[in-house]
């Protein structure tokens, strides 16, 4: 793999959610058509100020644990989430700030920034990594994005869409593929591969609805490939545009066990 940043499409939705798409039109058959279908997407997974709270629900092949989160976050560079359950886990955070993470662990009262050999490791002992709350690009910028499909799936009428790495582009994945319904443009799933081609994870978003005001995916599902493993994220709830600004996402918030 590239040992470069990742842009993960489940990072914003982690974070916060853009706003409402508009209607899309019947067909892509331009290139920038395609760059605005997945721009549009893209950006739907990152957004202005937002609060919520979500539950992170993982299984793994000898374990399963389920966390419930506050979740805060200011465009695309700042971001906290504190842990709520269960209690022997409560006050554990995680602040992003542009490129860095930090975590806080309150039963060491220790504040550990994460230095870039462990970027890759997993976040909350789930199947995200560190890398992936940091999404330094966007698709448009650092795939060549073809339509593979389009036509009906399932009594949908949807887009395929098939994502190569630009040369020197600062990503991991070998390719990306992704599902995008017609009628407003919401991800279905995003298909993950490695450099030689062999499929890594695949993101299934449900559960569409409207929440704070704006039609999102509540319900995130990620599963490995080589396993029955997988870690499901459920927005409860989310609301936008909360007057957040960037004093609010500090070390010392950071160490806060409101």
């Amino acid at each position: 793999m590239k040992k470069a940043a990742i842009r993960f499409i489940l990072s914003g939705t982690l974070l916060a959610t853009g706003p409402v798409l508009a209607a899309a039109p019947t067909a892509a058959q331009t290139p920038s058509e395609i760059l605005e279908i997945i721009d549009d997407v893209d950006r739907m997974m990152q957004g202005a100020s937002s609060a919520g709270s979500m539950r992170m629900e993982i299984d793994t092949e000898h374990w399963s644990r389920s966390l419930e989160m506050q979740v805060w976050s200011l465009g695309t560079d700042y971001s906290l989430i504190r842990v709520q359950s269960p209690a022997r886990e409560a006050g554990t955070a995680t602040l992003k700030v542009e490129n860095e993470v930090w975590n806080y662990l309150p039963r060491a009262d220790r504040t550990i920034k994460i230095p870039p050999s462990m970027m890759l490791g997993s976040w909350m002992g789930s199947h995200v990594t560190n890398d992936d709350l940091v999404k330094e690009s966007r698709l448009v910028e650092d795939y060549d994005i073809v339509i593979s499909y389009e036509g009906d799936r399932d009594g949908e009428d949807v887009w395929e869409f098939t994502m190569t790495p630009r040369p020197e582009a600062p990503v991991i994945w070998g390719r990306i593929e992704q599902r995008i319904r017609k009628r407003d443009r919401m991800p279905l799933w995003a298909r993950y591969y490695d450099d030689d081609g062999t499929l890594a994870r695949t993101m299934t978003f449900s559960d569409i609805r409207t929440m704070g005001g704006r039609t999102v995916p509540t319900r995130i599902a990620i599963e490995p490939a080589d396993g029955e493993e997988r870690t499901v994220i459920t927005y409860v709830e989310i609301e936008f545009d909360v007057g957040l600004d960037e004093d609010f996402f500090s070390l010392r918030n950071l160490r806060a066990r409101q």
